[in-house]
């Protein structure tokens, strides 16, 4: 989660000043494949290509935060641009896997209002002037659990093992999403705290 934009990169630090990394092209790739994920869907009626798509970006999430840390590329942008592709990819799944009728809705909305709050909590934040907050581990596995589950439900559309296996990982990851969410509120006061000692130094 990000409560504000990138900060400059700190001295003696300039990685993190860096844009063309492996890890942000694969999340710029990411945003980019949204509308023909949308198309797949809707335009061709291809579950199940739309399906896998899905799952691949998911995983490409997995692969950038890997590549970040094992090979040094973790940058400033990369921080505000993983989580904001994260979240844009999720939330489009979630509602057009939601209008589709492949996932039961009570699945998608607790995931919807679980984004939707920690968007409005990063959001109010940074207009108090708080610090940046990194995304959390207990965030991060929330997401990917539930970007693993949303592609089964496509798969399954409601029947078989794709199906009772999407239940199980979606109640994991929601449960995990939710406690990331419960952790931010605590790390977001201390962030304001110390964004507003920052201001007044």
């Amino acid at each position: 989660m990000s409560a504000r934009g990138p900060r400059a990169a700190p001295p003696g630090d300039p990685d993190l000043g860096r844009v063309l990394t492996v890890p942000n092209l694969l999340s710029f790739g990411r945003l980019l494949c949204v509308p023909l994920f949308l198309w797949l869907l809707f335009g061709r009626d291809n579950r199940l290509a739309a399906a896998w798509l899905l799952a691949f970006l998911g995983a490409t999430d997995w692969v950038d935060g890997f590549i970040a840390r094992r090979y040094n590329q973790v940058s400033t942008l990369g921080k505000v641009l993983d989580p904001t592709a994260d979240r844009i990819l999720l939330a489009v799944g979630v509602i057009s896997i939601l209008v589709y009728g492949a996932v039961p809705p009570v699945i998608a909305e607790l995931a919807i209002v679980r984004e939707v709050s920690v968007g409005v909590l990063a959001l109010v934040l940074g207009l108090l002037g708080a610090k940046r907050i990194d995304v959390n581990w207990w965030g991060k596995t929330g997401t990917f659990l539930l970007m693993v589950a949303f592609p089964l439900f496509l798969l399954g559309d409601g029947h078989g093992l794709a199906n009772v296996v999407a239940w199980a990982v979606s109640v994991a990851g929601l449960v995990a999403g939710w406690y990331a969410f419960l952790l931010y509120i605590p790390q977001g006061l201390q962030a304001l705290r110390e964004g507003r000692e920052t201001k007044r130094t």
